[in-house]
């Protein structure tokens, strides 16, 4: 235990000296601060623009904001900065493999199954704070601003995104197990998901897979339910854990 303690430690102060925690924690403020940011300035822009557009014919209606507006925007962004979050941890396992930094440490007797859980911990660690931190700088300005009441279920569908996410990173450690660059295992990663988002589409297999869980922002509006989401969420569940146990054991078996 107070190996795998102690890896951890390394592990947070590897973060912090090569400053992707801060990159992490200010892209996830900026988008937490963002999304209610880019709603209340909607009607302004559609003011702006008014002139143009009857220039060309068009008219606009009168756009009306309230906190929907800023939970749609939560949803289109959150994605764009789990992808940042990934390119910052897509080397966690394959950099300090080429550069031979974990030699000394599993030669000191380190498990190899300690050092993917630690790793694990935490990427899952700085993702939960990071994701959570977004959600709940979002939920405060909605709050000041609009009425969060309107939204049906936030919580629930906020945990549905966080689910998909944190099925991601385990699925890039998993691909780190396998192969030996970052951008092999971004590549790898990827292309799973193109493979779960375009089964997707087919409605026999979207309801089972984790993309599905992408568009739980559908349930704020009210326009989705709770129950077409319990099968995609309990399948996550155990791709995810999948996912740890073949890094695992790929991890074991790698020559370093």
């Amino acid at each position: 235990m107070r190996a795998f303690l102690a890896f951890m430690k390394k592990e947070w102060m590897e973060l912090v000296r090569t400053g992707k925690l801060w990159i992490l924690l200010v892209v996830f403020v900026l988008f937490g601060i963002m999304n209610p940011a880019i709603a209340k300035l909607i009607p302004w822009m559609m003011e702006m623009f008014e002139e143009s557009f009857a220039q060309m014919g068009m008219s606009i209606s009168e756009v009306q904001v309230d906190a929907l507006t800023s939970w749609g925007q939560f949803y289109k962004n959150v994605p764009m900065a789990l992808v940042v979050f990934l390119l910052m941890f897509s080397g966690t396992m394959t950099s300090e493999c080429q550069k031979g930094t974990l030699i000394p440490i599993l030669t000191k007797g380190m498990e190899r199954w300690k050092v993917v859980l630690a790793k694990t911990s935490m990427a899952i660690g700085m993702w939960t704070i990071c994701y959570w931190m977004c959600y709940a700088i979002t939920y405060g300005y909605n709050w000041y601003f609009w009425d969060n009441g309107i939204a049906h279920h936030p919580l629930f569908a906020a945990f549905c995104l966080y689910l998909a996410g944190t099925w991601l990173i385990t699925l890039m450690l998993a691909a780190s197990g396998f192969l030996k660059s970052n951008s092999a295992v971004l590549i790898a990663a990827g292309a799973v998901f193109l493979i779960c988002y375009f089964a997707g589409m087919v409605p026999k297999f979207g309801t089972y897979l984790p993309t599905q869980l992408l568009g739980a922002g559908n349930l704020l509006s009210g326009a989705g339910k709770i129950e077409e989401y319990l099968w995609a969420i309990a399948v996550t569940g155990v791709l995810g854990i999948l996912n740890l146990a073949v890094s695992v054991i790929e991890f074991d078996r790698k020559e370093i």
